[in-house]
């Protein structure tokens, strides 16, 4: 990781089939929450979060790195220019906390924005992208593919998620961008080894990481 980014504004529900695996409805706007700096830690760090909290899913998602400031941007070619680095991000989740807080009409942060819960790889630079309607990615627990996700089945791409969120938030240098995960979630256990891959336009770049 670079610089610590100011915040890091996700996006839920971006896939239909993930929307319908939670039972959840499609949206007609992007959901946005965000995540603090305080959420991140590394791949070597490993995954933890208190067991009294519930179980934890992984949700794998196409991560951005803003690199120029985007503030009320319109156009959806100059916001796009705005992005200078890729990777593969963990947004964790404590489910059984997030169902409460829903069913209660209360905000998520507590089961999506707690210490640890966001793990990103390592920057790729943008170059390894060619065409934003056409990134693939997977993610492997336990050299089980669990999850792939494709961005040409978002549900809002990259460009609009770009010009709506900067309409409400003003995205520094260093800000993340988690475009939301596509369906296969599901709870983490203790010694599980996760294997991130994002198909890039030189290679395949692979990320690792594991559950305490």
């Amino acid at each position: 990781m670079h610089s610590q980014p100011s915040k890091i504004i996700c996006v839920g529900r971006n896939y239909v089939d993930h929307a319908k695996e939670l039972g959840n409805a499609i949206p007609d706007r992007a959901v946005l929450f965000i995540k603090p700096p305080s959420s991140l830690i590394s791949l070597e760090d490993g995954i933890s979060w208190n067991p009294a909290w519930g179980n934890c899913h992984h949700e794998c998602e196409l991560s951005l790195r803003i690199d120029r400031q985007l503030k009320a941007e319109n156009d959806p070619q100059k916001a796009l220019q705005a992005i200078g680095a890729v990777t593969l991000g963990l947004d964790l989740t404590l489910r059984e906390l997030q169902d409460d807080l829903k069913k209660k009409g209360q905000p998520w942060e507590r089961s999506k924005a707690f210490d640890g819960s966001c793990v990103l790889g390592d920057w790729v630079d943008v170059s390894e992208v060619k065409d934003w309607s056409s990134v693939q990615y997977t993610l492997e627990v336990n050299d089980q593919l669990r999850q792939t996700g494709d961005s040409s089945l978002m549900i809002f791409d990259i460009a609009s998620l770009l010009v709506d969120i900067s309409q409400f938030f003003t995205l520094e240098v260093g800000d993340v961008i988690m475009t939301g995960t596509p369906a296969g979630v599901a709870a983490l256990h203790t010694g599980d080894d996760l294997k991130m891959t994002l198909k890039g336009e030189s290679q395949d770049f692979v990320w690792k990481t594991f559950v305490k």
